[in-house]
């Protein structure tokens, strides 16, 4: 029963729109309804400013950290990383994504899966951070950046978990990182297709 209420929990906490709340709170509507259409950081930024947007990153990424320590508590012996821990972590990426409280439009599952990801593998976050922040220093996509980091991050858990190992891409953190990372890119499918037209926004 622990494990089955723990997911769902999981993902209802992933679901707080704390981008929504943020800018409806300031007046600013439905931030939906601005830019990239969803509900973190970069198009908070865009609607409400950047303090707004700075609070959403840290909001979206704290509870993707609290849900995966919490997991790691409550489900895996010695702190470990199981596979209940696993479809926790990505249980709070795809609530935020497709949160219930908005009708499942929600936000693109960076920020939160960075906060997931702070909590399993910081070593891999630090390898991915400089590509992400390289990225978007040339290109000025923030999009792009998050795609790139997203699809870089099994390889940097793979090379610090021992590459040439084959048992260490069959890993619960490799799971996690493979299906975050294809959710994440897949809620980036339409910055991809303005991407290749050459009209997707830039970092200003």
């Amino acid at each position: 029963m622990l494990p089955a209420l723990s997911i769902v929990a999981a993902y209802l906490v992933g679901s707080i729109p704390f981008g929504y709340l943020i800018v409806y709170a300031r007046g600013g509507g439905d931030v939906r309804e601005t830019g990239s259409g969803g509900t973190g950081a970069t198009n908070v930024t865009r609607r409400a400013g950047k303090g707004a947007g700075v609070l959403t990153l840290v909001l979206d990424a704290a509870k993707g950290a609290l849900v995966a320590l919490l997991a790691r508590w409550l489900l895996a012996p010695d702190f470990g990383v199981n596979w209940l821990v696993a479809i926790a972590s990505i249980a709070v990426v795809a609530g935020h994504i497709f949160p219930v409280w908005l009708k499942f439009r929600g936000g693109k599952g960076v920020a939160t899966g960075l906060g997931v990801f702070l909590s399993l593998t910081p070593a891999a976050v630090a390898l991915a951070a400089p590509v992400f922040l390289a990225v978007v220093w040339a290109t000025r996509y923030v999009s792009l950046g998050s795609i790139t980091a997203a699809a870089a991050l099994p390889l940097f858990i793979w090379l610090l978990s021992g590459a040439g190992n084959p048992d260490s891409i069959v890993t619960p953190v490799m799971a996690v990182a493979v299906a975050g990372g294809a959710l994440i890119i897949f809620t980036h499918r339409a910055n991809i297709g303005r991407l290749l037209n050459g009209t997707e926004s830039k970092l200003k």
